[in-house]
């Protein structure tokens, strides 16, 4: 073999893409490339409001270009070109988006540039809560169990909620969509030189943990499933797709045209894709029974077992349970918090507004200074919020959050909930209030550790992976307290990154198998976690304490949505 076996890793993350060159043999990282999407930064086409996060193509493209380029000319130029054999990409998901035959996201059409509609519908967009809803009561008229591997709950989230919202929303989108695409899905397509949207290779793992997709029924639920729901949907099924793929399958080769863009051969193999977590636990060397946490603005749980364990075994109230979708051979499970970074990045926003809004009105310091001061203050507010709340005794009469700031996913998922804070007082500091909102998130991921064990599914251990992970050591010693369990941290900054290079090296042929990747490729972990024995008693309370707040939020949303659709139903009757 070749000295130089190189590939390269494509990670799409909610606010940036991040791309690595590895050497497929040792797993050396040669480079590594981040690019923020310009448009996204600047909020375009997102109301937070409304629940609504759209990301433009462009974004997507623009960085994939400018990462991978800037990749090969750190790693040494045209001159380590040659040696590139594959590539492989991961992605954010469910991030759907609209196109037309030839596989065109309408985004890139310019009567579509504009509208958010037309444009990838970001895994956090949460505008499909009542298609969600409908999808769920309509599933119970069915004898088949279209539901039973997704948790028998499907969720905003996903793939069919935000087709059928986007159709009913936008008729000039309904009139020239063809088919829906996950953006996993698309960027190998992009990079294959595809124009029929018929011959997308399209991800098990996409495929199967939110569109419904699985073995048993041969493909997706049939056309009458979906246009019994609502006609706009008639037909779909027929130009969405039957075959799946794992991610150890190539999607084609560098087309021409791509190839001359990144200045690589045509001989470069493409990967079928798959989402960030799902590739994210392959880099940080995922075991049987240890649950990967990608941890960042969401946290995105993964575990597998082997098939033959799982054999006829649902585990209820999670994101999908699909043979395949992490790890050839075995049983990938799914799942998550919609908020993890995102609550810390809500509570840095609250407390910095008056930096945000009142120093560039100040006439004390020039503009200049002003931006200056905003940035350095904001880079130190979660660091030193951290080591503040990690100084404060742990109590059980501390305030208390619950974590469902975007809705809850897993486990059962609801997006219509609503985070919490109680147990304010005039003594509730920043600190104090910061530490309530990490806990919660911690218990949060405690009841997803308890619904796997509930479920038969044993948990033996915690893998992080992430930039909560590699940044913030309060928040993983607080979460291995309350979990009582080590959680070990991988080293490699782009685990995700690097899970995607690792199966690069396998469609490249470098490797037989995803674990023999992983074996070669892996780094291993650098932090270990242990849990504290005094504090694990009191966080056994606390979590007792979130369960009851959670339970009397999740009543009060409840009974507030009955009085809406009460008054609702008077009004039409009158």
């Amino acid at each position: 073999m070749n000295s130089n076996q190189f590939v390269i890793g494509v990670d799409y993350g909610s606010d940036s893409v991040r791309s690595v060159i590895i050497d497929a043999l040792n797993g050396r990282e040669l480079a590594s490339s981040v690019y923020e999407y310009a448009r996204w930064k600047k909020g375009l086409y997102c109301n937070a409001a409304a629940n609504q996060f759209r990301q433009h193509p462009l974004d997507y493209i623009e960085g994939l270009e400018i990462t991978i380029k800037d990749c090969i000319q750190l790693a040494g130029g045209a001159e380590i070109t040659p040696y590139i054999k594959g590539i492989s990409v991961d992605t954010t998901g469910s991030s759907p988006v609209a196109v037309d035959k030839t596989g065109t996201p309408l985004a890139l059409l310019p009567e579509f540039e504009n509208n958010p509609n037309a444009m990838f519908v970001l895994w956090k967009d949460h505008t499909a809560v009542k298609e969600a809803e409908q999808i769920n009561a309509h599933a119970t008229r069915f004898d088949v169990n279209y539901l039973k591997y997704v948790g028998g709950i499907y969720s905003s989230e996903w793939f069919w909620a935000k087709l059928l919202h986007v159709l009913r929303e936008d008729q000039q989108v309904r009139n020239a969509c063809h088919s829906w695409v996950e953006h996993c899905d698309w960027i190998p397509f992009l990079l294959t030189g595809g124009d029929n949207a018929a011959e997308i290779k399209r991800s098990r793992c996409a495929a199967g943990h939110k569109a419904l997709w699985a073995e048993e029924f041969g493909g997706l639920p049939p056309d009458g499933f979906f246009s019994s729901l609502d006609p706009l949907l008639l037909g779909f099924t027929e130009r969405l797709f039957r075959d799946t793929y794992t991610s150890d399958i190539a999607a084609g080769t560098i087309s021409k045209e791509w190839a001359h863009r990144l200045g690589l051969s045509e001989n470069v193999v493409i990967g079928v894709g798959a989402f960030d977590a799902h590739m994210g636990a392959v880099g940080g060397q995922i075991e049987p029974y240890h649950l990967s946490k990608v941890m960042g603005t969401s946290t995105c749980d993964i575990l597998v077992a082997p098939t033959k364990d799982i054999d006829g075994k649902l585990v209820k109230g999670i994101c999908g349970q699909v043979n395949g979708s992490v790890i050839p051979g075995m049983v990938g499970l799914e799942a998550g918090q919609s908020a993890f970074g995102d609550t810390y990045a809500w509570f840095k926003n609250i407390i910095s507004w008056p930096l945000n809004n009142l120093l560039d009105h100040s006439k004390v310091i020039t503009p200049d200074v002003a931006e200056a001061l905003k940035a350095e203050l904001s880079e130190e507010i979660i660091p030193e919020l951290s080591r503040k709340a990690a100084l404060l005794p742990i109590d059980e009469a501390n305030e208390l959050a619950v974590d469902w700031f975007n809705g809850r996913r897993t486990p059962d998922a609801n997006q219509l909930l609503k985070g919490a804070i109680t147990g304010l007082s005039l003594g509730s500091d920043a600190p104090r209030v910061f530490r309530a909102l990490v806990e919660a998130t911690c218990f949060g991921a405690k009841s997803i550790v308890e619904r796997f064990i509930q479920e038969g599914i044993p948990v033996k251990g915690i893998i992080g992976i992430g930039g909560v992970a590699k940044k913030s050591p309060f928040v993983m010693q607080t979460m291995a307290d309350i979990l009582g369990m080590p959680i070990r941290i991988h080293q490699f900054t782009h685990t995700c990154a690097l899970g995607a290079a690792m199966f690069a090296g396998v469609v490249a042929g470098i490797h037989p198998t995803v674990e023999d990747a992983m074996t070669a490729m892996g780094k291993g972990f650098d932090e270990n976690y242990e849990p504290n024995e005094a504090n694990q008693k009191i966080y056994a309370k606390r979590y007792e304490q979130y369960k009851g707040l959670g339970e009397f939020i999740a009543f009060q949303i409840a009974q507030s949505k009955d009085q809406v659709s009460a008054a609702n139903q008077n009004q039409v009757v009158s």
